[in-house]
């Protein structure tokens, strides 16, 4: 790294194969900001350590990826909306040693369903999961009008931790909040018939598993209901499969990685992320 160039970073472990070093350093490149981004590997133990020394060297700002996204949160000065309801943490911009918070991963949700032409905000959406993907998901839409989400999820730490969570935001917003088990096949084929779109933001269906799916019976997708998932590897998922062969429009999560990471680049630099380029350069090769 020059000398020169103000750093930003990548916080987690592991963090090789990330292939946000490569969107970010293509993005200061192409608008001429003397910036590098690199991936740092790093775990909960030795990240405040870590943190005083990025703001010892003026660090712009930085992401955080797993196990650090939770672990953030008290070592911020501030926390946007979203990072405080959700209680995650996945981009952090440094004004002059003034941390603020905040988590973009459900802003590149909402922006890869505009790319897709899916419209969350017209209808319900159903979520699958309750980890740490589905919560910003969650919080990001409800932030932004979805009307109405039901979640579904097997009951245990993540389903106590994303109940708290579905409670702030009927306190602070105008979703309308749903949440299921999947004990019942019924409550998740009813819920699904009048949904304008079906989030998975489950790990089920990712490699190697990669004839899991949490839709059981593809049939309950004959509604022609839109389905997202975040996973993009492999790049077409079980479910995905299903939907189309009910002739539903499915996407994967790759542009998801891609706007997450713009919204970042937005924070730290003001700008606007020349994400077509990258697009092309990275995600569609």
């Amino acid at each position: 790294m020059s000398g020169e160039k103000r750093l930003t970073a990548l916080l987690g472990s592991p963090v090789a194969h990330s292939i946000s070093p490569a969107m970010h350093n293509m993005a200061f490149e192409e608008l001429g900001i003397d910036c590098h981004y690199e991936a740092i590997d790093v775990d909960i133990s030795g990240l405040e350590a870590k943190v005083r020394e990025l703001v010892d060297k003026n660090v712009l700002g930085f992401n955080l990826t797993m196990p650090n996204k939770q672990a953030m949160v008290p070592l911020c000065d501030e926390l946007s909306d979203a990072a405080r309801i959700s209680g995650s943490v996945n981009t952090v911009l440094n004004d002059k040693g003034y941390l603020k918070g905040y988590t973009t991963d459900g802003r590149g949700f909402m922006k890869a369903c505009e790319d897709a032409d899916f419209h969350p905000l017209d209808g319900k959406m159903v979520l699958l999961g309750a980890g740490g993907a589905a919560a910003s998901i969650l919080v990001q839409a409800a932030l932004d009008g979805v009307p109405e989400i039901s979640l579904f999820n097997r009951r245990g730490a993540s389903w106590d931790k994303i109940s708290l969570i579905a409670e702030k935001l009927r306190a602070e917003t105008k979703c309308r909040i749903n949440m299921f088990t999947y004990e019942d096949p019924k409550d998740l084929e009813r819920e699904i018939s009048d949904a304008v779109l079906l989030t998975n933001a489950s790990s089920v269906g990712m490699a190697p598993d990669t004839e899991a799916s949490l839709i059981k019976d593809e049939r309950i997708l004959s509604c022609g209901i839109d389905v997202y998932d975040i996973i993009y590897n492999p790049l077409e998922t079980k479910l995905m499969k299903q939907a189309k062969a009910m002739g539903c429009r499915a996407v994967n999560g790759k542009l998801m990685l891609l706007y997450q990471g713009a919204a970042a680049f937005g924070i730290w630099t003001g700008k606007e992320m020349p994400v077509e380029k990258i697009k092309k350069a990275l995600f569609y090769r």
